[in-house]
């Protein structure tokens, strides 16, 4: 047995000894291997994939959950999550991610309750050194993290989601929409409607990981440092679609994209990956 399957043999044992689970499916790379290894492991019966619908999920991330669920035979269902009924999340200062979490457990938590379950998250052992409050709030409320018990880095999701067949190995890393505004700047429909269109429209373009950072009428693009090139050959196009969504001023991020760049930690290091 190589290390690969090893991985996956571990991460089945970490969920057979979790028992029935709840899984919280947001369609990336993480929730997806935790959904299909758990729907594999327990059985559809024993595992029921849930996505939590807000205006922070992107369209087409949602398009691409409902798609995997009937691709893996994916016991799946849909449910709606209040945080913009939430002032302290609308603040949207450094505990957002702790109040987003907190909603989607709440949100997940009648479901779990009907199932005699565990509500389970995608989170890998590489996400524990980022500033994410959420995994606190989750923790609190009795989630567990099955790719961090199995020890599992992203590298090894990818590795083994590759070696399972799962299309989603290489899926660009997402985020909720509400991580693309700055800490103190709120939490508006209309503003995550915005990054949503123009990240659409920048991705429709051929590029492959796509952020684009609000700060007001000026939109800050980040893009994989080896798409920087294309970027300015296809510069009309670009600015094109970044305007469409409604921003005044579109710039690119020289420093190309840098999952939580806008963290409060990410100030200490310029640059640097989390």
């Amino acid at each position: 047995m190589n290390d690969t399957e090893e991985r996956l043999g571990t991460l089945a044992e970490v969920l057979g000894s979790i028992g029935p689970v709840v899984v919280a499916f947001s369609g990336g790379a993480d929730s997806a291997l935790v959904a299909w290894a758990a729907t594999t492991a327990l059985g559809a019966e024993r595992a029921l994939c849930a996505t939590a619908v807000s205006p922070s999920l992107p369209a087409d991330a949602l398009a691409d959950c409902r798609a995997l669920a009937r691709e893996w035979g994916l016991r799946y269902v849909e449910v709606p999550s209040a945080e913009m009924d939430d002032p302290a999340y609308r603040r949207n200062d450094a505990e957002r991610c702790y109040h987003c979490k907190a909603g989607l457990l709440d949100a997940l938590a009648p479901l779990a309750a009907a199932e005699s379950a565990t509500v389970v998250l995608g989170v890998n052992v590489d996400d524990l050194s980022d500033h994410r409050p959420g995994q606190r709030a989750a923790a609190e409320r009795g989630a567990r993290f099955p790719l961090v018990e199995a020890g599992m880095t992203k590298t090894d999701v990818r590795r083994v989601s590759r070696r399972a067949g799962l299309r989603t190995w290489d899926k660009p890393a997402a985020a909720c929409l509400a991580s693309r505004l700055p800490h103190g700047t709120a939490v508006t429909l209309q503003r995550l409607e915005a990054v949503d269109a123009a990240e659409t429209g920048v991705r429709a373009l051929g590029f492959s990981q796509v952020r684009v950072r609000h700060h007001g009428e000026l939109a800050r693009v980040e893009l994989e440092m080896d798409e920087l090139p294309l970027a300015l050959e296809r510069r009309a196009e670009v600015v094109e679609a970044v305007r469409a969504a409604g921003y005044r001023y579109v710039t690119l991020d020289l420093e190309g994209f840098r999952s939580g760049s806008l963290n409060p930690l990410s100030s200490l290091a310029p640059g640097a990956r989390p």
